[in-house]
């Protein structure tokens, strides 16, 4: 080897391994997309930058790497409002859930290297994403926070896909057109099928928006939503309830957020009399987070009328290291440098609907918007409004409390039925049936804001409602056929 190849082998490996480090930053781009910052239509495009960067990975290995470096990136970006939660832990997360785009980075690598293959690259790249938004979305994995089509609540439009198929079948239709785009920048001999493929994707929202048409509503009701802002105190927090409550304008549901009864009303006879004489105009929907007589926590959502509790729902799926540590005998030190929960929090058993006033609600309370299959599941139970209670004062100053608001723009598209969201210190926030935006009181403002809500029939179905996740399920069909079909030889180095 002469000095000169020597020279430009070294330049060669070492601009590799730039790329590869670029690949982490490329990761974080699509946080861009999300509240706060907002710039949602960015996502049509904003992947290419890290498919360019797989794509010239010099092998497959390489190739698997830099996609595990663009998922590490990802995670890092979507959830680092974690951090006084997990610390160091969050290093963890990205390391090792990052590790489920090394799939990614290798269908990107095989598909849109010289020659490129444009069916595969559409049928694969998108598919391999969408596998591991579903794998993320198992609760033992963490759950499905910034799952990428979720960045278009805002366009209700493009939202006409998830009631086809789910925050899935977004997801899969902003990863195609990425990729088309990327196919129309490497490959000019396949520019125009591209750039067509691109274009047909992306009318498929507001072409199924169009078609479905407005939800049919039975009845209008008013839903006031109460929100008195970072009170530490349960006495206090308790007490700002009952004055904005009472100062609310009239209602038919009046619901206050998360933990925003801190105590057992099972053994405070005093405060669940206060809440019935609230409830005497309209019914109350509160949130206990207190220990129980068997010295438990849990979360429930309480509904209160003038003759005290009506109903109850226990909150399901609970929130990593937040209200349970995941393997608490291997990380259970975490609690000892950060907020991490010190103990874990007793889970429901399920989804549960309750009547007020004649209409039916699914409870569900803060991390559980993030879950598609919850919607579903209290929309099959006859729900036809979904009613979220949050508290996000630990997040209070990140782009955690809008992000979170606005999953529920999502489930309104995928279930056709309105939600609400009712946010001890904001966003509290409101979505008609197709996932129109209804009210939105931020941060920074306290008081109540009041919701007019038209509630569909309990039969309505969605074609999600009645298919669930198929769009995962041929995702990795279409994953593994595409893999098979591409080869073993297609994966190996060039020579």
């Amino acid at each position: 080897m002469t000095l000169d190849t020597a020279a430009a082998t070294e330049q060669g490996t070492r601009a590799a391994r730039i790329h590869t480090l670029l690949a982490l930053p490329a990761g974080a781009l699509p946080l861009l997309t999300f509240p706060r910052v907002g710039a949602d239509w960015l996502a049509w495009g904003i992947l290419v930058p890290g498919l360019l960067i797989i794509r010239s990975a010099p092998g497959a290995r390489t190739a698997a790497v830099r996609g595990w470096w663009f998922g590490a990136g990802y995670l890092l970006a979507a959830l680092y409002w974690t951090i006084p939660n997990i610390g160091p832990g969050l290093l963890l997360v990205a390391a090792v859930f990052g590790a489920l785009w090394a799939g990614w980075g290798l269908a990107a690598w095989a598909t849109l290297r010289v020659p490129v293959r444009p069916l595969y690259a559409l049928l694969l790249v998108p598919s391999t994403w969408v596998a591991i938004e579903y794998a993320r979305s198992w609760h033992a994995l963490g759950g499905p926070w910034a799952l990428f089509g979720a960045s278009q609540w805002r366009h209700p439009t493009v939202l006409g896909l998830a009631a086809l198929g789910g925050v899935w079948l977004v997801s899969f239709a902003l990863v195609a057109v990425n990729t088309a785009l990327t196919i129309a920048l490497v490959a000019p001999s396949a520019r125009m099928r591209a750039l067509t493929a691109a274009l047909v994707v992306g009318l498929a929202g507001p072409v199924s928006y169009a078609l479905r048409g407005e939800p049919q509503a039975v009845r209008t009701i008013r839903v006031t939503l109460v929100q008195p802002g970072v009170l530490h105190d349960p006495v206090t927090r308790f007490a700002a309830g009952e004055r904005i409550t009472a100062a609310a304008p009239p209602a038919d549901l009046v619901v206050w957020g998360e933990s925003s009864v801190g105590f057992d009303l099972d053994r405070r006879a005093d405060l669940t009399a206060r809440l019935s004489t609230l409830a005497r105009s309209s019914d109350l929907l509160v949130n206990e987070d207190a220990r129980d007589a068997r010295n438990r926590i849990s979360k429930s959502s309480l509904l209160i009328g003038p003759d005290g509790i009506r109903g109850r729902y226990v909150k399901t799926r609970l929130v990593p290291f937040g209200e349970y540590i995941p393997f608490r005998p291997v990380l259970g030190w975490l609690s000892s440098i950060s907020r991490a929960a010190g103990e874990d929090r007793v889970p429901g058993t399920g989804v549960r609907v309750l009547q007020t006033g004649g209409v039916t609600i699914g409870p569900l309370i803060c991390f559980e918007s993030a879950f598609p299959d919850l919607g579903r599941a209290v929309a099959g139970r006859g729900a036809q409004l979904i009613v979220y209670q949050s508290a996000t004062s630990t997040f209070q100053g990140s782009w955690a409390p809008p992000q979170h608001a606005a999953l529920a723009a999502v489930r309104s598209a995928e279930t056709g039925r309105p939600s609400v969201q009712a946010a001890l210190t904001g966003v509290s926030a409101g979505f008609d049936a197709r996932g129109r935006s209804t009210a939105w009181f931020d941060t920074d403002k306290r008081g109540s804001v009041t919701v007019t809500v038209r509630v569909p029939p309990a039969t309505d179905r969605t074609p999600y409602d009645r298919y669930g996740d198929l769009v995962p399920y041929l995702a990795v069909a279409l994953s593994g056929f595409a893999a098979a079909r591409l080869g073993y030889g297609r994966l190996r180095p060039r020579s």
